[in-house]
């Protein structure tokens, strides 16, 4: 019986934007995946101790992003795992949980180009590939040659959106970032409701 793929895209969607959806259209579009699954993070290993928005109000957000996307999942597993979320942790759980399912990590290259910097990336090697999408302004050559053998790059139209501009903008009431083309609609609607990302 051939194994079921199944894409695993974490983070702390702190917020979700239109890049993110973006990125998880070309990870599905690929045909190397039969589902995405999109893990929310508790909170990043690298990001401890930065203010963020609750984990009820991020998940969600994601349900409302991702709600129409054809096989896209949406996971609080992290939640439940011990803390701090390291993204080996999470890919160990679900192949013992799912032992006749083959994963794939899926990320954008920004993240590529910081993998060498992960918890013990090198295990995280031996146990799945990476599936990547390109992201403007990074370079995957200076990535070592390593890493590349485990990566498999996408198809994909990038869309510079950051969270943390986001962020910076709704606080900022800035011009910086357009509500209408960063945010997914109905992500815009819930944080406008929410009152979320508001200086003070």
């Amino acid at each position: 019986m051939e194994k079921k793929r199944v894409g695993i895209f974490g983070g702390t969607f702190d917020p979700v934007h239109t890049g993110h959806v973006a990125l998880a259209r070309s990870f599905l579009n690929s045909g190397l995946i039969d589902t995405l699954l999109v893990t929310l993070t508790p909170e990043a290993p690298h990001k401890q101790g930065q203010d963020k928005t609750s984990f009820d109000d991020r998940l969600a957000m994601l349900n409302l992003a991702f709600g129409e996307i054809e096989n896209a999942e949406i996971s609080p597993l992290e939640k439940q795992l011990p803390s701090p979320s390291y993204s080996l942790q999470t890919i160990k759980y679900l192949q013992n949980s799912h032992p006749n399912t083959l994963f794939y990590l899926c990320m954008g290259e920004d993240s590529l180009v910081h993998f060498h910097k992960w918890h013990r990336h090198r295990e995280i090697l031996k146990l799945v590939d990476l599936i990547v999408a390109e992201r403007p302004g990074y370079d995957r050559h200076s990535v070592s040659d390593d890493i590349l053998e485990s990566v498999i790059m996408v198809d994909h139209h990038p869309v510079d959106a950051s969270s943390t501009r986001v962020r910076q903008g709704l606080q900022e009431q800035s011009h910086g970032i357009d509500k209408e083309t960063d945010l997914p609609d109905r992500v815009r609607r819930y944080i406008d409701e929410k009152g979320l990302y508001r200086g003070g």
